[in-house]
Parts: structure tokens; C-alpha cells; sequence
């Protein structure tokens, strides 16, 4: 008997944005994006990649102010498509600590798919911005991803010279570690959690 697909499709529409999102937790790699903000879609696109996901977004925001409202969104949309894609989480590892390098940079990425939202950076990125993406965005994305999808996350650029580097190190990483805190260990019976839920 095949195992029920894990995903969830999630739409959000305010006087800001209007977004549609896909999210598969047990994919190909396969991403459609087209959103107002380049960078942000490379990043999902490292992201999907490096974490065996699809991932479909379509949003349109408004970038003429600046591509906060954009941005956030999207981390609300992807974290309650999270949430909903891995129902009750039965079976699933829970935990993952992965480190990835980007040339000079190396960042890790340290989750916990335990129902209880937390989010941390630590690090110094060298500019403000990459091309026209404010880098203090990266902050806010990955908060209200953590927040709506309900996991802890905690995020640690070690190093890097180059801010580029230092975010897509981030975002491969993130992907990974998703990727195997999801996954399915047959070991596991139940939930992963002497609370009995998650």
C-alpha cells in the first residue's frame, strides 16, 4: 500500500500580496517560481534543489514599496505548507544538523520539527544588500517560516567574505536539513516524542 503523499497547496491574498504555493515534502527537485523577487528565487530554487522537494510559488507583491511584504509571505506560505504536508509526523526522524560550504562561506542549519516555533541566526553578513535584495530579509523569511510551520530552527553562517555566498550556503543547508529531519526512519514508531505528539 503506497504511503500518502505529503503535501499541501496554500493560497494567501491581502491588500500586499496574492500568493499561490505548492509544496511536496518527498519530491524531485523540481521547482516553478515566479515571484517580484529574483534573489528570493534563486534561493527557493538552491533550496527545492538540496532538499528534494517541489516547489511551485506564483506571487505578485507589492515590490514597488520594497520586497519585505513579498518575502514574508512567501515564509508564511512555505511554513504553513510545511506544517500541513507532514500532518502528524509520524515515523519522522525530527532532527537534522547539517553544514554546507559555499567557497569561503560555510553556514549550518540546525532543526527540530517539534511543534513548538523558535527561530535563530547568528552571524555578520559583510553587505546590506546582493544586487536589489535587502539582506535583512533572509531574517524575516526564514522567521516566519520557522513560526508558521511550527519547528525550531537555528541558523549559523560560521564565516564567508562574500554575502552571496554566505546566503545561499544558508539556504542549500536549510534544504538538506529539512530534507532529512522529514524523512521517514522505519525504526521510529509513531511519533518521535515521549509526549506522544509533535
Amino acid at each position: 500500500m503506497a504511503a500518502e503523499a505529503r503535501r499541501a497547496d496554500i493560497a494567501r491574498k491581502t491588500n500586499e500580496t496574492d500568493i499561490t504555493l505548492s509544496f511536496a515534502v518527498d519530491g524531485a527537485g523540481a521547482s516553478k517560481l515566479e515571484t517580484d523577487v529574483p534573489f528570493l528565487n534563486h534561493m527557493l530554487d538552491l533550496f527545492t534543489k538540496h532538499g528534494q522537494f517541489d516547489l511551485s510559488v506564483e506571487a505578485r507583491g507589492d515590490v514597488d514599496i520594497d520586497d519585505h511584504h513579498t518575502v514574508e509571505d512567501i515564509g508564511i506560505c512555505l511554513g504553513a505548507a510545511l506544517k500541513e504536508a507532514l500532518g502528524d509526523k509520524r515515523g519522522i526522524k525530527r532532527y537534522a544538523s547539517v553544514f554546507v560550504p559555499m567557497d569561503e562561506a560555510l553556514a549550518q542549519v540546525v532543526v527540530d520539527i517539534s511543534g513548538r516555533p523558535h527561530f535563530e541566526l547568528k552571524g555578520e553578513f559583510p553587505a546590506a544588500t546582493v544586487g536589489t535584495f535587502t539582506v535583512e530579509l533572509v531574517h524575516e523569511f526564514l522567521w516566519k517560516l520557522a513560526l508558521e510551520s511550527r519547528i525550531t530552527l537555528h541558523v549559523i553562517v560560521h564565516y564567508g567574505r562574500n554575502t552571496h555566498h554566505m546566503i545561499e550556503a544558508v539556504f542549500k543547508a536549510l534544504g538538506r536539513a529539512l530534507d532529512e529531519a522529514t524523512s521517514i526512519d522505519p525504526r521510529v514508531q509513531g511519533v518521535p516524542s515521549t509526549k506522544g505528539v509533535l
